[in-house]
Parts: structure tokens; sequence; C-alpha cells
């Protein structure tokens, strides 16, 4: 009987039909009525009859007639969705999935349609932080190099099948898994034995990844077992790439990984749906049990072979995945960071003296030296004349506070930080977590503990700890900027104080996100509770350190574009004199997306344009071809001996991007 999946509201539907000669309003009406029934308040809903509605199919958005005949516009396991007048678009539905970004939506549907897809070819050792972000946002697809590491996946394979049939007792292929590891597992149970730990270990709990950091995880794990280490067969790795070029994602918890074994439950949840089981997403189908959005794509669930579902969990692909991210971000902001303050520095009047290239040559930590760097490219020079610095040459001011006098060296911790946990990351990126390990060339498996996820998760540790200063220091200098007996500018940036507040609040929100961060940056790699009957006896909680690394990043970025408005604002009290060149064109892209705050107004909005800015990397952008022609104007021995000095792209990989039809 042929079966479609109805999405109204926050449910998926399966309704079946026994006569595809009804129309697409009986399948409305139909679907309503189920839904009705699962709601103590008849979800709202009177009479499912009386209800107008809108349908459409959700592969390419179409919108079908109520009087269309089903057979003629769906085919069966179709997915439809519902639109009930006076609903905006149910909060489930792809574009406002909480947690997806609308951007890897558009990416996804369009690469349905494009005729030529860009391909990132894995080898296990060569993909990057960059590489794995660009793969969570649908930039590219995966095919696996044909190499040697062909060669090292198949005898790998080879090798657990012959464990398989011989009398050897190898963990995770013939015994049971951690306290069991010394049970035997009859022969005739042993794929039984693969395909229950998936389901086992699929554990987790909270909020799905969203598609975004999904792909990053599949993408991340796909890149492991291309090493060849794992005893994967090479028809289940073809069955992950074809699921990930297909956006078909498993729904992954974010929470329950304790980062040693490996992240067990987020990798178990991301195999449960290969294999069938659970839930998936896809651009074309939305969320709906994981058979369906596999069939919907001419996919075949993933059959485990030995050692296979052991292959799929064990290994830190959640820690690095959302580190990579991290990673990604934290460095983006920290240059935006630089030209934000630089901005203030004006505002507030400040003097360009302490970036003096002598003073930092005497400190010579390249972090420093690469800030410094940026305020000299920034700010009043031969290159650059400023007329507000000119208003102030002459004042009897002689120094700085620190938030603005010590940027370089506040600011530039954060940069080295960020290298120093960059490098850890890749390294990771490229790494076998896996156990045990498959050694073909050797013809025996070897159990060690690489799945530990200690280095990531110390270094993400380190990273939020870092990242967080930036915020710290941000919100210190907003608070300069408000107060009128540290800025000469009128209180909180706006006329008529009293009857207006201006900016008073949105400081108060900066405090709170800074307050918060100090909570989150606790390391929670200093913890450790002893798992699986005390087998598993030193964990890493690698996870927990990624997701609140994020967290505490996006903070950053939040309290950033609060003092980017404000200084913005600010200038706006200065007029008629105009800053820098590259100054003014970052309150020109400012402007373009909010205007001056001449009177109170709902300020949250603004905030959040102006976060959108960040995290789109567009004020750096606006900076970076500034910077760029400051350096190349400087003479060799002067230039940053960094190559991140003014670049936001890590060195170039030698892995090759090709075209495909």
């Amino acid at each position: 009987m042929p079966r479609f999946t109805v999405h109204v509201r926050d449910e998926w539907l399966t309704v079946p039909c026994k006569d595809t000669s009804y129309t697409i309003n009986w399948l409305g009406v139909e679907a309503l009525k189920r839904y009705v029934k699962n709601k103590p308040d008849n979800g709202g809903i009177p009479q499912a009859k009386e209800v107008r509605f809108a349908a459409r199919r959700c592969q390419g958005q179409g919108l079908l007639d109520a009087d269309d005949i089903i057979e003629d516009v769906l085919e069966d396991n179709d997915f439809v969705e519902l639109e009930i007048e006076g609903d905006t678009m149910s909060s489930d539905f792809i574009p406002s999935q909480p947690g997806i970004n609308i951007t890897l939506l558009i990416h996804c549907l369009n690469n349905v349609f494009v005729c030529f897809v860009q391909y990132i070819f894995l080898d296990g050792s060569s993909l990057s932080s960059t590489d794995l972000v660009n793969l969570g946002r649908c930039r590219y697809k995966i095919k696996v190099q044909k190499t040697q590491y062909f060669f090292n996946i198949k005898t790998g394979s080879i090798v657990s099948i012959f464990i398989f049939h011989s009398v050897y007792f190898v963990y995770g292929i013939t015994t049971g898994f951690g306290k069991f590891a010394r049970t035997v597992i009859p022969i005739s149970k042993l794929k039984e034995l693969q395909e229950n730990l998936i389901r086992s270990h699929s554990a987790g709990l909270g909020r799905p990844l969203s598609p975004e950091r999904t792909r990053m995880l599949l993408a991340l794990r796909i890149n492991v077992l291309a090493k060849g280490y794992s005893g994967i067969s090479l028809e289940t790795l073809h069955n992950m790439i074809q699921a990930f070029n297909a956006s078909c994602l498993s729904y992954v918890p974010e929470k329950g990984t304790v980062g040693a074994s490996g992240d067990l439950a987020p990798l178990a949840h991301l195999a449960l749906g290969l294999m069938g089981e659970g839930k998936m997403w896809s651009p074309k189908s939305g969320w709906a049990d994981a058979k369906y959005v596999l069939e919907a794509h001419g996919l075949k669930p993933v059959s485990l072979k030995p050692k296979e579902g052991l292959a799929l969990i064990n290994g830190t692909q959640m820690i690095t995945s959302l580190g990579a991210e991290a990673v990604e971000r934290a460095e983006s902001i920290a240059m935006q960071a630089d030209v934000i303050a630089a901005l203030t520095l004006e505002v507030l009047k400040g003097t360009t003296k302490a970036f003096d290239s002598d003073i930092h040559e005497l400190r010579p930590h390249p972090g420093q030296k690469e800030v410094a760097l940026r305020f000299r490219a920034l700010l009043d020079s031969d290159h650059h004349p400023s007329e507000i610095a000119e208003s102030h040459r002459f004042c009897d001011r002689v120094q700085d506070a620190y938030t603005m006098r010590c940027c370089p060296q506040v600011h530039g911790v954060v940069n080295d930080t960020i290298a120093f946990v960059r490098n850890i990351i890749n390294t990771e990126i490229n790494s076998a977590t896996d156990n045990p390990m498959v050694f073909s060339e050797r013809g025996e498996t070897i159990s060690g503990g690489n799945f530990h996820g200690e280095y990531p998760a110390k270094a993400l540790d380190y990273l939020a700890i870092g990242v967080h200063e930036l915020a710290s220091i941000s919100e210190r200098r907003i608070e300069r900027l408000c107060n009128p007996s540290l800025s000469e500018l009128p209180a909180f940036l706006v006329n008529e104080g009293g009857l207006n507040s201006g900016f008073m609040i949105a400081h108060c929100t900066a405090a709170a996100l800074v307050s918060e961060n100090k909570v989150l940056c606790h390391p929670s790699s200093v913890d450790s509770l002893s798992t699986s009957a005390a087998t598993e006896d030193h964990v890493s909680m690698g996870g927990w350190a990624a997701r609140k690394a994020l967290r505490v990043i996006e903070h950053v970025e939040q309290v950033l574009a609060i003092e980017l408005l404000a200084a913005c604002q600010g200038i706006e009290f200065l007029r008629p004199v105009r800053t820098t060149t590259p100054l003014e064109k970052v309150y020109d892209l400012v402007r373009s997306v909010v205007k001056p705050w001449i009177k109170d107004r709902f300020m949250s909005a603004d905030i959040e344009a102006v976060h959108r800015l960040l995290v789109d990397q567009k004020v750096w952008n606006v900076a970076k071809p500034y910077i760029e022609k400051y350096c190349t104007e400087l003479l060799p021995e002067s230039r940053p001996s960094s190559p991140t000095a003014f670049s936001l792209d890590p060195p170039t990989s030698p892995r090759k991007r090709v075209r495909h039809e």
C-alpha cells in the first residue's frame, strides 16, 4: 500500500493511502486527523476538515494544489509539508530547525541541481580543520583517493574476516566489549554482536547536532576509516560516502560522550541511521525514519561485517569535529577583535604610540607582534591619516588604559593559543583513533588507547580560556565607551539621556555573557569518572570541552558585536571629523545593516545583525586588504614572521580539489 510522510507543525506523520486517485486535500485532512489525535487539546485545531492549509512537496518545495490527484504529483514514500493557515512555518521544518544553518540548507538543495560538484579527496592524512568546516557547510562532496589507502582498507577488512573464521580471540571481533572483553561470542552471532553494539550504545540525550555539524562528524569518520587501520570494508565506506554526498544525516544527540573509549554514544547514533534505524535528516525529506530517508535517495542501509560496528564508533571524531569548528571561529573572531578594538581606540581618542614596532621586538611573541602590526595598519599613519587622531594630537594625555594600550599583549596570546590548538586538532583529524587497530601488513590486530580524547579535550579547554579574554577586555572597553567620565561622550551613547537609556542594557548583556564565560572556562578535562565497570577507568570529558568551547566563542562574538555597535555609535558624536579609511569602511559596513541610534529602539535585532557580520567574517574582509597593503609596503625585515598575520587561510593543503560532472 502506498504511504506518504506528512509534516505538520512539530511532527512527522505516516499516512497510508489505499487509493492514489484521492486528492491532496484528502491527504492533508487525513494527516491533520492523525496530528490532533496525539494532542490533548487537539493542537488547537477544532475540526480537521475545516482547517485551511497549503501543501508542499519537500523535494524542490513545489506547491501542491488541493485538487491535485495524489498519483499525478507524488511518488510512494514522498515527503509533504503542511502549512496551516495562520501558522508560521512549523518549527520543526527544515529552514528553522533549531541549530540548522539556512545557508547549509541552500547549499544542500542547490547541490541536487548543479551539473558540476567540487570534491575533496580524503586520504586520512591531509584533511585540515578549514576543509572539515567547509565540508560541513556543504561546499564540497567527498571522494576517497584510490591509492595505498584502498589496499590498506581492503586487506584490513580481509584480516578481520580471517579472524572471524579462525579460532583467534580478538577484542570486538570475537569477544564482547568493555567489561565483556573476555566473553567469547559464538560465530553464528558475530554479526548480531556488531548490530547490538550500535543499538545499545545509541544512548545519547539532548538536542541533535545540526546537519552542518553532523556532516562534519560523518566526513571526519570517513577520513579516519580511509586510513585503512580500522578493518572496515570498501562497501561500507562507499555507503557512508554516498550518504554524506546526499546529506543523509543521522540524528545525533549532543550529550552522552565521556571522551574515552572515544565518542561512543554520538558515533553509535551516527552509525544507527546508516543502518536504516532511528531518525535521519536530508534536505529532501527533513526529519523522518532513517530507512525512508535512505530509500528516498536510492541508498541501502549499511549491513555490518566483522568488526565494523566497533570501527564505526571507536574514535574522537565528535570532540575533534566540533573542535575544528571552534578553532576556525576562534581565529576569525580574534582577527576581527583587533579591528573592533582599533575602532574603539579611535573613538576614545587613544594614542598609537603603544603599538610601535620597537616595543614589540623587545618581547617578540608572534601573536603580540601580529596584533601590534594590525593596529599600526588600521590606525593613524602616513598610509591612512585620521582626522580624529589629528584633533587630539596635542592633548595632555600621556598613556591609555590597559584595555587599549595592552591589546597586543592580551589579544596576542589568544592568537598563539589558537595556533597551538589548531596544530593539535589538525593532527587529531588525520589520526587513526580506533581500537583495536588492524595492521594488514602484519596480519594482526593490536589493542591500544588512541581513542582516548585527552589531547583534543585539553586543547579545547585551553582554547576556551584563551579566547574568553577577548570578551573580557572588550566588555571593559564597552564600559569606557558608555561612561561619560571616561569617554567624553554622552552617557550610554545617546542624546536626551534619561528619556533614552541608549547602550545601558547592551553593556549589561555583555557583562552577563562574560560572567557566563567565566564559569564555562572551568576545564572539563580536569574531571574523570570511571565507567564500564572500571574497565574505562580514566576518561577525558572532551565532548563537553568541545561544546562549551563553542559556546564561549559564540559569547565572545556577541560581546564584540556589542562593542562594534557602541564604537560606531560613538563616531556619530565625533562627526564631522573622520577616522582612517579602513575604519571608515568598517563603519560603513555596520551602517549597511544597522542605523545610527537616534532614540531608544528594540536593540536585540541590531546586535544579532552585527553578530552575523562577524560570523560571516565580513568585518575582517573589509579590513584585510588595507592590512595586506600596509604589510607589502614594509621593508622585508619588518614584515610579520607568522603566515597568519593577515590571512584567514591556513597553509595550502597539498591535496587537490577538482570538478566532476
